[in-house]
C-alpha cells in the first residue's frame, strides 16, 4: 500500500531514489509504472553545442563589429526606459550583460560562452550535475539568448528540477524525481508537436493537399544529401509523409493522457520522427533537442533494457532501491524533502500560470510559432514550417577587383559559405547538430528583400574591407591572399537540385541555377559610409591592400 519510487536517474545528471536498508532484498525487474528518469544525454550534450556555436560565431554577428552589434541593442533598450539600468530594463532583457563593461563586448560575449562551454562540459564528462550548475547554465544561455538569437531555454528550466541541490551524485538518496516535473517535460513535447502541426493546417494549404513534401527538401533551409534522393521520391510517398506529419503532430501529442502504454507508444512515434527529421536535413540541434522531452513518457520497465544488470551496477543500485520501497522502507522525511515538494508545487503554479496565454494562442485562428510571452522564456510557443516556400532561391554574395563595376569585361568572383548552397558542383553539407546562423539568415533574407534584411549590406561592406571577423563565417573567400574587391553585389538566383542520373548529375553539379536578377546593386567601401553611419554602425576599417 505504499507509494512506489517517482522516477530516478541511472545515467546522466541526476538521480533520485530512497535510503538502502541493510540487508536488501534480491532485485527483481522493474514493475510497470515505477519511474526513473534516465537523464537524456541531450540535455547535457546540446548546451555544449549551443556554447560552441555561441563561442565561435557570437563575436562575427553580435560582437563589438558583428552584424548586429548587440550592445546597440542593449543602449536602445536602456534608452527605452529613460537612460536607466533597473527593473524594467532587466525585466524586458534579462542578461549578466548589464553588469558587464560594455566597452569590450566581444571579452564579455566569449566569457559568458566560455563558461557555458566549461560548465556543460563538465556535466556531460562526468553526468554528474545539481541544481546550481543546470541554474548557471540556464542564466548563461538566458544572458546570451536575450542579447542575440526557446526551446533550449524551456527544456534546461525545468532539468534545474530534476537535480539535487548540491551533491552531485550520479544516485542521490534523498531527491525523488516529482511527478510535477516529468509532467512538464511532457507538457512542453505536447505543446511542441500540437503547436507545429496546428501551424501547417492553419497556414499553407500545401498541408491540406498533401502536397508540401514534393518541395520540402528542396526548400528547407539548409538540405543534406540525403535531402537530394529524398526530394526525387515517388508522389505518393511524399503524400504519405504529410499524412504522417499529420498524425504524428496532431493526434499523436494526445497518446500522453491515455495511460501508460499509449504514453510509451508516443515516446517511440515521436523520437523515431525526430531521427527522420535529423537525418533529412539541417535543423540545428532542435529534433535532438525534442527527443529530450519525449523520455519522460517512458519507465523503469521500458528502459531497463538498456542498462547492463552487473552486480552494483547503476541498474542493480536502482532496482534495490525500489525494492526497498516497495517493501515499505522509507527514508524519515527530511527538512530539505519538504522544502523541495513546496517549490515542485510552486513551479507547476508558475509553469500553469504562463501557459494561459501559450494555449490560448494554440486555440486561436491566428496562432503564432515560436513566441515568448515572459522575457524569462519559460514557458513558449512553438511551431515550424507554417508555410513552405514553393522554389528555392538563394542570394550569391560576388566580388570585383576591377575599378569600375559596369565595365563590359569586369569579372566577378562568388563567395561561398560554410553550408547553404552556392557553387552547384558543392555536395550539400552534413552538420546537425552544429549550426551556422548566417547560413540560415542568408536562407530568410533570399525570399525577403535587402531593405528588410539591412544586415546583409552591415555584411557587404566588411568583405570590401577584408575584416577577418566576417571572413570567418564564410567557407571561401576568394580574395584570400589578394587586396579585397573593390565592389560587392548581391545577386539573386534560383536554384533546384540535378536529377540523379541526369545529364547535370554526371557533369557533378547538384543544383542547378539560373539568374533571376540583382539583389542589391554594387558597392563600394566609400559610398556606405553615410549608410553606416546612420545606423551607428563602425566603418570596417580598410584592408592594407585595398587601393
Amino acid at each position: 500500500g505504499t507509494k512506489a519510487p517517482e522516477r530516478t536517474h541511472i545515467l546522466g545528471v541526476c538521480s533520485s531514489g530512497t535510503k538502502p536498508s541493510l540487508a536488501p532484498p534480491l532485485p527483481q525487474p522493474a514493475p510497470p509504472g515505477s519511474l526513473f528518469l534516465l537523464t537524456p544525454p541531450e540535455l547535457v550534450c546540446l548546451p555544449v553545442v549551443a556554447f560552441l556555436v555561441a563561442f565561435h560565431q557570437n563575436k562575427a554577428l553580435i560582437g563589438d563589429r558583428g552584424l548586429l552589434p548587440c550592445k546597440l541593442y542593449l543602449r536602445s533598450v536602456q534608452n527605452y526606459f529613460q537612460g536607466r539600468i533597473g527593473w524594467d530594463a532587466w525585466s524586458y532583457a534579462p542578461t549578466v550583460m548589464w553588469l558587464l563593461d560594455w566597452s569590450d563586448m566581444n571579452f564579455n560575449l566569449d566569457l559568458l560562452a566560455l563558461l557555458g562551454l566549461g560548465l556543460s562540459s563538465f556535466v556531460l564528462v562526468t553526468g554528474c550535475a545539481n541544481m546550481v550548475l543546470m541554474a548557471a547554465l540556464w542564466a548563461l544561455y538566458l544572458s546570451l539568448v536575450n542579447v542575440g538569437q526557446s526551446q533550449l531555454l524551456e527544456t534546461g528550466f525545468l532539468g534545474i528540477f530534476l537535480c539535487p541541490l548540491w551533491t552531485l551524485s550520479r544516485l542521490p538518496k534523498h531527491t525523488p524525481t516529482s511527478q510535477v516535473i516529468l509532467w512538464g517535460f511532457r507538457w512542453l513535447i505536447f505543446r511542441i508537436m500540437l503547436g507545429a502541426g496546428l501551424i501547417k493546417i492553419r497556414g499553407d494549404k500545401c498541408w491540406l493537399d498533401l502536397t508540401c513534401m514534393d518541395f520540402h527538401y528542396e526548400t528547407q533551409p539548409v538540405p543534406n544529401p540525403l535531402a537530394y534522393f529524398l526530394h526525387r521520391s515517388p508522389w505518393w510517398f511524399h503524400r504519405f509523409e504529410t499524412l504522417s506529419n499529420h498524425f504524428i503532430e496532431l493526434l499523436v501529442p494526445f497518446f500522453l493522457f491515455l495511460g501508460r502504454r499509449m504514453c510509451i507508444l508516443h515516446g517511440v512515434l515521436q523520437i523515431l520522427f525526430q531521427v527522420i527529421l535529423i537525418i533529412s536535413g539541417n535543423l540545428s540541434f532542435l529534433n535532438w533537442l525534442t527527443i529530450v522531452p519525449s523520455l519522460a513518457c517512458f519507465d523503469d520497465a521500458a528502459l531497463g533494457f538498456l542498462f547492463p544488470s552487473g552486480a552494483q551496477g547503476l541498474k542493480d543500485r536502482v532496482l534495490k532501491l525500489q525494492n526497498e520501497e516497495a517493501q515499505g522502507i522509507q527514508p524519515r522525511l527530511r527538512y530539505g524533502c519538504l522544502v523541495r515538494r513546496l517549490v515542485n508545487l510552486a513551479l507547476g503554479v508558475l509553469v500553469a500560470w504562463l501557459s494561459v496565454p501559450v494555449v490560448l494562442n494554440l486555440l486561436s485562428s491566428r496562432q503564432i510559432m515560436n513566441t515568448s510571452f515572459s522575457p524569462l522564456r519559460i514557458v513558449n510557443t512553438y511551431g515550424a514550417f507554417g508555410s513552405i516556400t514553393k522554389e528555392r532561391t538563394e542570394v550569391i554574395l560576388q566580388g570585383t577587383a576591377s575599378p569600375n563595376a559596369s565595365a563590359p569585361d569586369v569579372v566577378w568572383e562568388d563567395y561561398e559559405f560554410k553550408c547553404k548552397p552556392g557553387d552547384p558542383w558543392r555536395r550539400p553539407c552534413l552538420i546537425s547538430p552544429y549550426h551556422y546562423r548566417l547560413d540560415w539568415l542568408m536562407w530568410f533574407a533570399a525570399f525577403q528583400t535587402y531593405e528588410q534584411n539591412e544586415w546583409i549590406i552591415h555584411l557587404a561592406g566588411k568583405l570590401l574591407a577584408g575584416d577577418a571577423e566576417a571572413l570567418s563565417l564564410l567557407a571561401l573567400n576568394p580574395f584570400e591572399g589578394r587586396a579585397p574587391p573593390r565592389w560587392v553585389r548581391g545577386e539573386h538566383y534560383r536554384y533546384r537540385f540535378s536529377l540523379p542520373g541526369g545529364q547535370h548529375s554526371a557533369q557533378g553539379k547538384w543544383w542547378i541555377r539560373k539568374r533571376i536578377g540583382p539583389y542589391f546593386p554594387p558597392l563600394c567601401l566609400d559610398g556606405l559610409k553615410d549608410y553606416f553611419s546612420a545606423r551607428e554602425w563602425p566603418l570596417p576599417e580598410p584592408h592594407p591592400g585595398t587601393a
